[in-house]
């Protein structure tokens, strides 16, 4: 198995080569940058499976930074957890809608940030799975085909694409904004209602094998993929 490659972006060297010492005597390769600009060049040469990005940086703050990355399809499969000291659920809700897959407030427990990179990490390997399942859905990733019971589904491109990212990321909530970012790409302008649309196609195929209730409106926030209460 691979070693992980993580980046940790804070500019505080203290806090920065504590993280360092604890991931790598958990295993992980790390590399690190103090600034925004370093760390761009990084993710550019290292190409990490992780980044570790502190809110407050000196020459950009790291919110923006991730809602910068997550727009690159280049770094659509990094994985992003926010590191700061800003616990309120305006900010965490904030770092989570802005593409972070996690957001640890300081001080943490070295412990509880392993545990967090390594959940990350597994839900990406699960992304990279050439078979997805869930309820009574089956997803080919190399035939690009989705089946139920056995029995074909047959779906448009879009409807895939969307089916694909909700069943690799199920049971989180994402925005309309996050869809088309994550599906049609953030250089694809197109209005956010499209998102609607391609989901009641979704749902529309997924119906016979009574699995359109998989794709849950959260009321004033956006999707989810979830086979509970479905």
């Amino acid at each position: 198995m691979t070693t992980s490659k993580i980046l940790i972006v804070e500019d505080e060297k203290p806090i920065r080569e504590m993280i360092a010492f604890h991931l790598v005597r958990a295993g992980f390769e790390t590399v690190e940058a103090a600034d925004c600009r370093a760390a761009r060049q990084l993710l550019a040469d290292e190409r990490p499976d992780l980044a570790l990005i502190d809110w407050m940086l000196p020459d950009m703050s790291g919110l923006e930074l991730t809602r910068m990355l997550k727009r690159d399809k280049s770094n659509e499969d990094l994985g992003i957890i926010m590191l700061t000291a800003r616990a309120d659920e305006y900010d965490k809700v904030a770092g989570l809608e802005g593409g972070a897959d996690d957001y640890v407030t300081k001080p943490f427990a070295p412990r509880e940030l392993i545990a967090r990179i390594q959940a990350v990490l597994r839900r990406a390997r699960s992304a990279d799975e050439e078979v997805i399942r869930a309820g009574v859905l089956e997803l080919d990733t190399a035939g690009h085909r989705v089946s139920a019971d056995g029995k074909e589904i047959r779906l448009g491109p879009t409807e895939y694409r969307l089916l694909r990212f909700l069943m690799t990321h199920a049971d989180r909530v994402y925005s309309r904004t996050q869809l088309l970012d994550r599906v049609w790409g953030a250089n694809v302008y197109v209005e956010e209602r499209t998102v609607d649309v391609h989901v009641r196609r979704l749902r529309k195929a997924l119906t016979e094998a009574k699995a359109d209730d998989y794709i849950q409106t959260v009321r004033g926030a956006g999707y989810r993929f979830s086979t509970r209460d479905a």
